[in-house]
């Protein structure tokens, strides 16, 4: 590949590859060329195609696997904030298969911040679940979800692998969710919450904080939601007041 004055090798490199994706020629799922097999077709040196790599990883283009190799990245799922969904309702509008993986159930004491949300005295016992949600197989949140004790208690002895915490309030124990506060933030992810969706320590995620509310506007449902920020979005609609 002959240089071009202003733009670095790896930037074009970049391009040429971007281009190959967002064409249809290098489809999500596909294997990229080693970077042995790069460094041949473009004539360069080996920093200067990880230097490629590594740009079109930070655009959300490609994926690193361990031990596998590097691969085309699945295009964003973008999720509306319009209105109170779960994960399974937000996942088959977009035509996904949404599953479960369930980690962990445990009665445990709530703190400070669990039982703020919840509207209870801290320390009070409370039930915890933990699962990796995946949509068409692919792990994209993890979520930390925390109920009241006499609440918990009867949603997890369903299959939380298949059954959606939302429908079993709603459905099966007659408890309406009305509205709910939402928090959004982004984070990197530490230890856990990267073994947990296979991502590399360090990688960007959505953090969300939600809390539902039934009839009387009593929470019911407090969760942590850490969403992969390399497969979806987040968009909404905003209205402007008018002006005075």
């Amino acid at each position: 590949m002959t240089s071009t004055p202003g733009i670095p090798l790896y930037a074009k490199i970049e391009s040429v590859l971007a281009d190959e994706i967002n064409s249809g020629s290098l489809a999500a799922g596909d294997q990229l060329p080693t970077e042995d097999e790069l460094i041949a077709r473009f004539e360069v040196s080996r920093i200067t195609v990880r230097r490629a790599i590594q740009d079109l990883v930070g655009r959300g283009l490609v994926e690193i696997r361990r031990g596998k190799g590097t691969f085309v990245a699945a295009p964003k799922i973008s999720q509306e904030l319009t209105e109170l969904t779960g994960f399974v309702e937000d996942m088959q509008a977009l035509g996904r298969k949404p599953t479960a993986r369930l980690v962990d159930k445990k009665i445990v004491a709530a703190d400070k911040s669990v039982a703020t949300h919840l509207a209870l005295t801290t320390g009070t016992r409370v039930v915890r679940i933990l699962r990796v949600r995946l949509a068409d197989g692919v792990p994209m949140s993890l979520d930390e979800t925390y109920l009241p004790l006499e609440i918990g208690k009867k949603i997890v002895t369903n299959n939380l692998k298949l059954e959606p915490i939302f429908s079993l309030l709603e459905k099966k124990y007659n408890i309406p969710l009305i509205e709910a506060d939402y928090k959004l933030e982004a984070v990197a992810a530490d230890a856990s919450v990267s073994a947990a969706l296979g991502v590399t320590a360090g990688s960007p995620i959505f953090r969300i904080e939600r809390t539902s509310y039934t009839a009387g506007l009593k929470p019911v449902d407090y969760e942590r939601l850490y969403y992969r920020g390399d497969l979806i979005r987040f968009v909404t609609r905003l209205a402007r007041k008018p002006s005075r």
